[in-house]
Order: structure tokens, then C-alpha cells, then sequence
């Protein structure tokens, strides 16, 4: 069955509608002058480095730390990404740097 031009149209309201409205309610429901509850204060301070911890397990998850090259690709680039983020504090740089490192161990220097 092929989509009409308007079922396309009313997917893509509804797609832009749900993420509008996940930008904006946390606004509303936490206004600058209106101290926010403590349990979404703890939350903010401790789970952007739980969400980092998560994100550094579900890259290493994969590697054969007993077979060639042993993770030496992976290790590096976590390094490296720690290094810079120590460094310069950007985000986007570490990230980057650490992404293109990596790219170029497994694709050039452990092809």
C-alpha cells in the first residue's frame, strides 16, 4: 500500500509536534524563577557522567581483548579522548579528535 501525500504530511506534523514538545516541557514545568525538585536537581548533576560511563562501556563492549590488536585501537582513542576533553574541555573536540583517531588505527595503522 503506498502512502498518500497527506498520511506523509500528518506523520511528519505529529514526528515535529512529539519533538517540539519534548524541548518545551521541561520549561514549563521548571520555570527560571521556580526552584526545580530535588530529586531532578540530583539527577542533573549525576547522570551526564553516569551517561558517559554508559557510553564508554557500550564502545569497548565489543572488543576481543585476547585477539589482535587486543584493543590497543580503543584504548588509544579513549585516551586521546581523555586527554583533550582535560586539555581544551570541549566536548565536540574530544569526541571528534578521538573518533578520527580511531578511524584511522583500525582503517590504516591495524588494517
Amino acid at each position: 500500500m503506498q502512502m498518500t501525500f497527506w498520511q506523509a504530511a500528518l506523520i511528519i506534523l505529529v514526528v515535529a509536534l512529539g519533538t517540539q514538545l519534548t524541548r518545551w516541557i521541561p520549561f514549563w514545568l521548571f520555570p527560571e524563577k521556580k526552584e526545580p525538585p530535588k530529586a531532578v536537581a540530583y539527577l542533573g548533576r549525576v547522570l551526564p557522567a553516569a551517561m558517559m560511563g554508559l557510553l564508554v562501556v557500550y564502545c569497548l563492549k565489543g572488543v576481543q581483548w585476547t585477539a589482535a590488536p587486543h584493543g590497543v585501537p580503543e584504548l588509544v582513542s579513549v585516551a586521546v579522548v581523555a586527554a583533550l576533553h582535560k586539555w581544551k574541555g570541549n566536548v565536540l573536540l574530544s569526541i571528534a579528535g578521538g573518533t578520527i583517531l580511531y578511524m584511522l588505527l583500525v582503517q590504516v595503522v591495524f588494517a
